[in-house]
């Protein structure tokens, strides 16, 4: 993505800008209560290391840059696992957060909105990636800022590529040496083997990106997407590994000004910045990367957890999601509920969101769901 015709903004975002216009913290509070921690303790099962103590700003009014490895051919689960602990653990505080910044494609896309759920990304905090957003969340004295340097470059490496960090945006750097901000390195392991044996087709992707799905894998999974549309959001239950890297101070790399700095210089920068990084990510590989899936500690997990299979197994991931979405309508003036996950609980939430039976028809699901979903998302979006 060029940002060259972006200009950069000369004061912080105020309420009504599209960064904070679309954002309810109250629904993003809410999913991870209800739906991402749920999807982390019993699929996922993500564990950080180094995170002991959370990282001081440099200036208490400038956030910190976190950035993180995109994982190949799979939908973004490692980001919103990732993002979706990191609020838990700060009490549901955003200013000890953190709120992405995503491809501006997954906001323009229905499909590419969790089962078909609108203006998603952006009412969970998400904001499309442009230098004039990022300009306007480092301006802010809230919550830091996390970017994907590698882009939608990086989702659909394949997994030949898997953890070789594609080229990173300059973006980034920028922010961080006109702001004097450093950068945090989120290091994901085993985010890989979502979509395992998922590869690159280059005619296909071009096809898919006419339809605003930016890439689509080509591997053991690609025809039960066909069938079952479900399976479009489907991931394998890779234990998460998120290794905190070694902080960069990006103001020690360079003794040019901000203003004075050339774009070769900031290349080199750039190349330096990434080749730390792919030194750090191959170090937590090795260390934690040996065991992507630990059937064992799953097998033990779903056994203690059989009475929420139902929403635990991915088929009923678009019930999870559609069941909280309705919950969280009824209680808007009060959204702080409990959702119950147990298997009476979702049999009954199927009579209440009859519309996710699409969902597994075979063949016939995808028509299905576009006449309906694209009409609420395109009313509602």
């Amino acid at each position: 993505m060029s940002h060259a015709h972006l200009r950069e903004l000369e004061s912080p975002a105020g309420p009504d800008h599209p960064v904070h216009v679309y954002f309810r913290p109250q629904f993003a509070i809410s999913l991870v209560r209800n739906v991402l921690s749920f999807l982390d303790r019993h699929y996922f099962r993500s564990r950080w290391v180094g995170f002991e103590g959370w990282p001081a700003r440099n200036n208490p009014n400038v956030p910190l840059i976190f950035i993180g490895n995109h994982s190949g051919m799979a939908f973004p689960w490692d980001a919103m696992i990732f993002l979706g602990r990191l609020l838990r653990a700060s009490g549901y505080d955003f200013t000890s957060s953190c709120r992405p910044l995503v491809a501006p494609a997954l906001s323009r896309s229905p499909i590419m909105s969790p089962f078909f759920l609108p203006d998603f990304w952006r009412r969970a905090g998400g904001v499309d990636a442009s230098l004039e957003n990022f300009e306007a969340l480092i301006g802010d004295p809230g919550a830091s800022v996390m970017i994907y340097p590698e882009g939608i470059a990086g989702i659909g490496k394949g997994f030949n590529h898997r953890y070789q960090l594609q080229r990173f945006s300059n973006s980034f750097l920028r922010m961080a040496l006109k702001h004097r901000t450093d950068i945090v390195p989120v290091l994901t392991v085993n985010g890989e083997f979502i979509n395992p044996l998922g590869y690159r087709v280059q005619w296909l992707n071009r096809l898919a990106q006419k339809i605003g799905v930016p890439f689509v894998p080509v591997g053991p999974l690609t025809g039960l997407v066909g069938i079952q549309p479900w399976s479009f959001y489907f991931g394998m239950p890779a234990r998460l590994t998120y290794v905190r890297g070694r902080r960069i101070r990006v103001d020690e790399l360079t003794d040019t000004p901000y203003e004075k700095l050339t774009q070769r210089e900031l290349n080199r920068i750039r190349s330096g910045v990434q080749n730390r990084v792919q030194e750090d990510l191959n170090e937590a590989v090795s260390q934690h990367g040996r065991d992507p899936y630990q059937f064992e500690e799953l097998a033990e997990n779903w056994f203690e957890n059989r009475k929420r299979l139902l929403y635990i197994l991915p088929s009923g991931w678009p019930l999870l999601f559609q069941e909280h979405h309705r919950l969280f309508e009824l209680n808007e003036e009060n959204p702080i509920f409990r959702m119950a996950h147990d298997n009476l609980s979702h049999i009954a939430a199927i009579l209440r969101n009859p519309d996710v039976l699409a969902y597994h028809l075979p063949f016939l699901g995808w028509p299905a769901l576009l006449s309906m979903k694209l009409k609420l998302f395109l009313g509602r979006g």
